[in-house]
Formats: C-alpha cells, sequence, structure tokens
C-alpha cells in the first residue's frame, strides 16, 4: 500500500526557516512536501500551511487546506492573520522538550531573584565579598505561575521540584490538579497575586490578556516581588512596569518577550538595572518535533 502524500507551505513572515524545516521534514516526514509559497505551482493541490508569523494573505491562494500548524506552542499570530479560514483546524505544538526548556529557563530567573543574583555580579566588579545570613531557603519563597496550560504546569512543577511554594492561576480548575500546589481562579487572582513573590507569565495572547500586567496587576503584588514575563509582550504595559521597578514595588524583572520584536533600540528597557532582557528565546520546539505533528494531525484526518 503506497504512503499518504501530502503538500504543504512554509509561510512565515519573520523568519526564513525553508533550509532548516525543509531538510527536517525530507528526512523524518519523506510523505510531506513542503514548499515555500514562491515554490507553489498548484495552490489547490496544498493541504496545510505551516507557520508562525504569516503574512497577511498568508493562506488566501489554498482553497483545499486540511490544516495550519504553528511551529511554536504560541498561536496568536496565525489566530489573527486576517486570511485564516475560519473552518481550518489549527494546531500547536506540544513538545515535551520544550515545556523543559521553558520549565528549566524559568527555573533560572526564578533563581536568580531569590538569589539576588544581579547584586553579586555588582559586588564582582567592585570586589566586594558580601554573604548574606539568610535568604537561601526557597521554602520561604512563595511562587505564582500565571497559566497552567502545557508550558504553564511544566513551569510549576519545575519550580515545586526546587523546594519553592507553589501556586497557579488559570481560567478554570485543572482537571489534574498538582499535589503540594494551590491552585487559583481568575475570580481569585487578588488572592493569588498577594502571596506571589515571584510572578511568572506563561499565560497566551486573548482580547483578556492583552495589557493585563499593568499598574494595579503590580500593586497587588507584595512590595518587593519579582516578575518574569515569558507570554507574549503586548501584556505587559511597558510604562507601568517601569514605574513599579523605579518605586520600588518590583525588586526585578526579567523580559523574554517584546512588543514588537526585537526590542528597540534606546528602549528604557535595555539600561534599565533591575531588568534582565532575553531575545524570546525562553524555548523553542525542535523542527523533528514540529514535523511529527504535523505527521500525527494529517494522519488521524486520514
Amino acid at each position: 500500500m503506497s504512503q499518504k502524500q501530502w503538500t504543504g507551505v512554509l509561510a512565515c513572515r519573520v523568519l526564513d526557516l525553508r533550509d532548516l524545516y525543509g531538510a527536517v521534514f525530507a528526512d523524518v516526514a519523506p510523505q510531506i512536501t513542503l514548499l515555500t509559497p514562491e515554490e507553489v505551482t498548484n495552490p489547490e493541490s496544498v493541504d496545510f500551511v505551516l507557520s508562525w508569523a504569516p503574512p497577511k494573505d498568508a493562506f488566501t491562494p489554498y482553497p483545499n487546506l486540511r490544516g495550519i500548524f504553528s511551529i511554536a506552542a504560541g498561536m496568536d499570530a496565525i489566530m489573527a492573520c486576517p486570511s485564516r479560514p475560519k473552518d481550518v483546524p489549527v494546531f500547536r505544538v506540544e513538545d515535551p522538550d520544550q515545556a523543559a526548556q521553558m520549565a528549566g529557563f524559568a527555573a533560572f530567573h526564578i533563581i536568580w531573584h531569590h538569589r539576588k543574583m544581579r547584586q553579586y555580579l555588582e559586588d564582582q566588579t567592585h570586589e566586594i565579598w558580601n554573604r548574606p545570613n539568610s535568604g537561601r531557603s526557597p521554602a520561604k519563597v512563595r511562587v505564582g505561575v500565571m497559566g497552567f496550560g502545557f508550558m504553564g504546569r511544566a513551569v510549576a512543577r519545575g519550580a515545586a521540584a526546587l523546594g519553592y511554594s507553589v501556586a497557579t492561576l488559570s481560567r478554570s480548575m485543572p482537571a489534574e490538579p498538582e499535589a503540594g500546589m494551590v491552585h487559583f481562579v481568575d475570580a481569585d487572582r487578588s488572592d493569588f497575586l498577594a502571596r506571589t513573590d515571584i510572578l511568572v507569565n506563561v499565560l497566551p495572547m486573548t482580547p483578556a490578556t492583552k495589557g493585563l500586567f499593568d499598574a494595579d496587576l503590580f500593586s497587588a503584588l507584595p512590595n518587593g516581588a519579582a516578575f518574569i514575563h515569558l507570554g507574549r509582550g503586548r501584556q505587559l504595559d511597558d510604562a507601568a512596569l517601569l514605574a513599579a521597578l523605579d518605586s520600588g514595588q518590583l525588586s526585578g524583572a526579567s523580559l523574554d518577550v517584546f512588543a514588537p520584536e526585537p526590542l528597540l533600540p534606546g528602549h528604557p528597557f535595555w539600561s534599565h538595572p533591575k531588568i534582565f532582557v532575553t531575545p524570546h528565546t525562553a524555548s523553542e520546539a525542535e523542527p523533528t518535533a514540529v514535523a511529527a505533528n504535523v505527521v500525527k494531525h494529517l494522519s488521524a484526518m486520514g
């Protein structure tokens, strides 16, 4: 019996990934022909689009799409694309390796803020030997994770495994609660924030989360809390964060996502002494996992 063949288009506005994904699909999914939009000669034969930040007209040429696949866990740019056909399913990547990357990245920054690593770097430049007498126990530090999906659960588990007191916030109670954690829902957000010393955001981008991290939210945290922003750039009110840091309401922030990206030259985040900037690098799905995800869902469609 011959193997089912599919044709897909790689349509990414900001990333030129043709060589990378073309080689991976050829190796692990030879039943798939992956093209760039310029290589398509028969738009009617295209079964799926593989994308992340698609151009506005990315989906217009293809009348017979069976699926749209994200190369990452996030799908907000795809969902917002005006040419996306509403009757075609969109699939995100749920890659355990990517979740482990995210958990490790978050754990690094949790420890960075808890153990005041920035101060040690400053002390090193001045040859200061300063050993604090307390503050090392993670059991006394309350970590709050906003978002408890595939990534959020991995982040929360990682923090709990390091001994931190972990709470989560999501729209509804998880069907499978994690032992040893406290789970909050949106209606109890004020209680969640009040018990959070280090806040980790892994929420998806939705109309409800746009601008969510504002002055009111930061003021609801305990004085001196820290903020780790791994969700989406448009969720953050930049001015509110700077004001909270300058007033001392927040002791520090780690920012991996921005609006727009790349972070603009001269932006205050670059030079602020309490901000740790990274270039949207917390996690990335391996191309082999992306290819496996495409094959899995296309095979299920028959």
